[in-house]
């Protein structure tokens, strides 16, 4: 079995979040588009979002089958959701609250997944949101991952038989018009500072050539963004780009990647923003921590936008939103990014 013809998993995300209820709505408002997708989940959970899709569309309620095993795919009847119960809920969650069962719960959803992805059983993962503090509020081994792409990380060292620190992953987060892969992820402001040092860097710089070149068929252009206003001006308002970012920079040069910076953090993103008027200067911008690169994809809008971690020995997508708490069990969450999400991990398996 080729990769292409791989049943393609997705996780079904916090249960008390908008998770469930984007699958129920990407699978009734694109069906073609999830043939050969498979749920990883709960199953009570995803009939309950299949009933709140069809009260808010007026149509009738998809069916979900409970599938014993992948191989059960190619029976499943058409028109239908086919989950695979790979967690324990005693009972529906509520909707809007954290729940260390809804983060346990997911947890282990996508180890699941991600074991299966990685033994050539699935050609990729697409998760659905996951709450932070309802992982943490899961305990055990769970508690131990702030988000999806510390989790994959073990998952991926684990399989590979490496320590963590020799699996190197990066976030990169896309839509039609920017792409922008961060040197630092999940930590706090004063600890992604710290993290930005030459080997980070130039690490970042190598990732983000090595995976955009495979979908480009080309060198990708990379920008660089300063970690400082203005770039530093000079050594006026901070040396990182001075002493690491620029000798990270002449480094990725002299390996023969096309990297221009460090530029400034306010301006670089408007450089490489693509729009039909105006095509971007760049393919992608690397941001030196989370809120500088992620607040530009987000503010063009979530709703095509994608996260994929970088560095795996597998492909991972998900949407580029949260479990929405606010609005979980309104019926008026919208599937666009997880049928981004989708589409982009069928593009980089193909």
């Amino acid at each position: 079995m080729t990769t292409q013809t791989l049943p393609f998993l997705i996780t079904m995300g916090d249960a008390a979040g908008i998770g469930p209820e984007i699958i129920a709505k990407a699978f009734a408002q694109s069906p073609l588009e999830l043939t050969g997708c498979v749920v990883v989940g709960d199953v009570p959970t995803l009939r309950r979002a299949c009933a709140l899709v069809a009260r808010s569309s007026r149509n009738p309620a998809m069916p979900v089958a409970e599938l014993d095993s992948l191989a059960d795919l190619p029976a499943m009847p058409p028109n239908c959701i086919g989950v695979l119960q790979k967690c324990t809920l005693p009972d529906l969650v509520a909707y809007g609250q954290i729940s260390g069962l809804a983060g346990g719960a997911a947890a282990d959803c996508i180890a699941w997944a991600a074991r299966t992805v990685l033994a050539g059983e699935a050609a990729a993962m697409v998760t659905a949101p996951i709450h932070k503090e309802a992982l943490s509020a899961a305990g055990g081994w769970a508690a131990r991952f702030p988000g999806h792409t510390e989790m994959l990380q073990a998952e991926a060292a684990a399989f590979l038989d490496k320590p963590v620190s020799e699996v190197p992953v990066r976030m990169m987060l896309a839509n039609d018009e920017l792409t922008t892969v961060l040197v630092s992820i999940h930590m706090s402001l004063r600890r992604a500072i710290d993290a930005v040092n030459f080997d980070n860097v130039l690490q970042t710089l190598r990732i983000a050539h090595q995976a955009l070149r495979i979908g480009l068929g080309r060198s990708p252009r990379i920008a660089v963004a300063g970690l400082n206003p203005h770039a530093g001006e000079g050594g006026m308002f901070g040396t990182e780009e001075q002493l690491i970012i620029a000798p990270a920079i002449a480094a990725a040069l002299r390996d023969g990647l096309d990297v221009r910076g460090p530029f400034a953090p306010d301006t670089v993103f408007m450089r490489a923003r693509n729009t039909l008027s105006k095509p971007g200067e760049f393919d992608v911008v690397v941001a030196m921590y989370h809120d500088q690169g992620l607040i530009p994809v987000k503010y063009l809008g979530v709703e095509q936008g994608v996260n994929v971690t970088l560095g795996l020995p597998l492909v991972r997508t998900s949407p580029d939103h949260g479990t929405a708490f606010d609005i979980a069990g309104a019926g008026r969450a919208d599937a666009s990014s997880l049928l981004a999400a989708i589409r982009m991990a069928r593009l980089l398996v193909a």
